[in-house]
């Protein structure tokens, strides 16, 4: 596991905001240096920990209206393998989850329009040992660029207690901003 401190998970949600910021940007908001900040970059990249800078497309825009998940159940224990080549049979396919337990997989779809999504799904019924399916809509998506789960999370001192009182709980620990 990386040992990261907490310049470098703010580094990693400066990148997750805009992957395309500067060094330069990123040395002003965490108070470093430009050569640290690249040094801590690379030292991220080079462990894994950065994968890579993508872009962000709306793909309503390109025509591709319909985003759904679509569990995949399988006739007795299918092999991640099997899981894998059966949702690959369509392009439209984003990506593959397996699971423990009920469903087998979720998979990621785009369509066009909702005939182009049944289409797709007809597909993948028929492909490998596929036993049944159950698809989700996504109506919005919203997704939160500050959050890290890996940002650790400051234990709160306990609170001196007045003799004969007990002490109140500690106000519960939170990692980024409240939801809303």
């Amino acid at each position: 596991m990386a040992e990261l401190d907490e310049i470098d998970h703010a580094l990693l949600r400066l990148l997750r905001q805009d992957a395309r910021r500067t060094f330069s940007e990123m040395a002003e908001k965490v108070g470093l240096s430009v050569a640290a900040v690249k040094r801590r970059v690379d030292r991220m990249r080079d462990l894994g920990v950065i994968t890579g800078f993508t872009t962000q497309i709306d793909y309503s825009k390109l025509g591709w209206a319909i985003e759904a998940f679509t569990e995949l159940r399988y006739a007795g224990s299918a092999p991640v393998s099997e899981i894998i080549r059966t949702a690959t049979v369509a392009p439209e396919v984003q990506a593959i989850y397996t699971t423990a337990g009920d469903p087998d997989a979720l998979v990621s779809i785009r369509a066009r329009d909702m005939r182009h999504l049944q289409q797709v799904i007809d597909t993948l019924r028929r492909a490998g040992n596929v036993t049944g399916t159950k698809t989700l809509m996504i109506m919005d998506v919203w997704t939160r660029s500050d959050a890290d789960p890996a940002t650790p999370v400051r234990p709160t001192p306990p609170r001196p207690s007045t003799p004969g009182r007990a002490s109140s709980p500690p106000p519960p620990q939170t990692r980024g901003p409240a939801l809303p």
